[in-house]
Parts: C-alpha cells; structure tokens; sequence
C-alpha cells in the first residue's frame, strides 16, 4: 500500500504539469444582465481536471446553466476552466468598474456579491481566486467547494478573510478525493457552513456520459461531479444567496449520504 500511495502522490503532481500542453479553450461570456451594466450579482463557477468550460455533462456548467434561467435581472454568469483563474479575476475587475476609469472606487469593490464555485481543480481555484480577489480589496460573498483538489502551488484549505461565508463538500472513495475539511483565516469575518461528507457507497450516483476509467480509477470524485442531488442542493444555496441577499444559513443533512464533520 505504500508503493501505491506514492504512485498515486506521483500521479497527482505530474497532471498539473500537462496543462500547460493542452489547448484548452477560454471561456465565453455567459450572463444574464449585459455585461457593459455593473451587475448586482456576479456568479463564477470553475469545472475540474481538463473539462471545458461549455461541457453541459459536468455539474458546474449544468448549475450555471440552470441559475442563469432564473436568476434575479443584473445578475452575470461564468464559467471557466480550472486554468483560467487570472481571466475570472480580469472579467470581475471589469464588470465592477462602472465609470470604465480603470481603477475600482471603495463603492465598485463592494458593488456586487460575488459568489465562486468549483470542482475539484475548479474548487481550489475558486479560493484562489477568493485570495486574489482579496489583494484588490474585493470581497466574496459565498465560496462553494465540491471535492476540492489543488494544484501543488495551492492552497484550498484556508478560506481567506474576505470571504463572507463558505461551504465545502467531498468524498472518500478511489484514488482522488476532495478537502475534507476547510477553516477560516479569520473566523470573525468569515462563517464557515460546514464540511460535509458525500457517502456514494450508501447512495451511488450514476454517470452513463463518463468514461470507464473513471468509473474504475476515481468513482466517487466522479459522481461528486454529475450528482444532481448534490448540485441541486448547491443551486439551491446559490440561488438563495442571489434572491434574499442576506446571510445564509448551514445546509442541513437532508440526503442520507450527506453528514458534517
């Protein structure tokens, strides 16, 4: 078990080095205000591993696809891949500089809420960006984490202080799993609403559109992927989160496979 462990620490360190090969694609603007109005709301999702960005099997694009029908007007939604952190940064900058003088005022910082989510790669990206956001003096209203993995220069355990309130879910099962547990840089300023365990060997979830060597090598992370109890309870979050505007409250364990730690 030892000599696979380390296989798998070796597996793990090399793939983020094959980014840099592939050509991944950049991604559109999605949104339902126009993007030349300061938006209210600005919601941006990262999907994992080599996912594009438009890949409708994939639960952050599904959930974006799903709030963008209902979301409140002046709301703007994207999605990116997991390597794409620094144009998420540039598209929030934009959108937030309402007089486009290329210097953002007290008042635009805190404009819109800001709320970031991802899965694995794309949820360790999110708290990157959460972090980068913070150099700028922006804050983040919610982070949402799904099975969260970094990238070695990453750190995707500490939820920095500009962040209102963040939430983390992840599972156990095969050779890559998430965060299992996220903590606060300042727990004064930011609410941590749980770290919750998905059981997929009480409750599995189904994936027909994924390969087989997912299904083989790492099942849990991909079904924390296209589960849409899972995403549906985190539309739900979000979507409360765009209507009333107020802090939110910790997800309950409604799903018998969900549990906090």
């Amino acid at each position: 078990m030892r000599g696979f462990g380390s296989f798998r620490s070796v597996v793990l360190a090399l793939i983020p080095l094959l980014l840099n090969c592939l050509p991944l694609s950049h991604a559109a603007d999605a949104t339902v205000s126009n993007p030349s109005d300061a938006p209210k709301n600005i919601v941006i999702g990262f999907v994992g591993g080599f996912v594009r960005h438009n890949n409708s099997h994939h639960g952050p694009v599904k959930i974006a696809q799903h709030i963008r029908s209902t979301a409140p007007p002046g709301t703007y939604i994207q999605v990116f891949e997991n390597r794409r952190r620094k144009l998420a940064k540039e598209t929030i900058v934009r959108l937030l500089d309402a007089d486009h003088d290329g210097v953002l005022s007290p008042q635009e910082k805190d404009r819109a809420r800001i709320i970031l989510f991802g899965q694995s790669w794309g949820a360790a990206a999110a708290v990157s960006l959460a972090r980068d956001l913070k150099r700028e003096g922006i804050p983040v209203q919610l982070t949402v984490q799904v099975d969260s993995v970094a990238k070695l220069w990453q750190n995707d355990s500490v939820i920095p202080d500009n962040v209102s309130e963040a939430i983390n879910f992840y599972q156990t099962e095969g050779i890559i799993h998430g965060r299992r547990r996220i903590i606060a840089a300042d727990p004064t300023k930011t609410e941590i609403l749980g770290n919750y365990l998905v059981d997929y060997r009480k409750n599995p979830t189904q994936c027909p559109d994924y390969p087989l060597w997912d299904r083989v090598l790492t099942p849990g992370h991909m079904e924390s992927e296209c589960d849409p109890r899972l995403w549906s309870q985190i539309e739900s979050l979000v979507k409360q989160q765009l209507s009333f505007g107020t802090n939110s409250v910790a997800l309950s364990s409604s799903r018998d496979s969900a549990s906090s730690h």
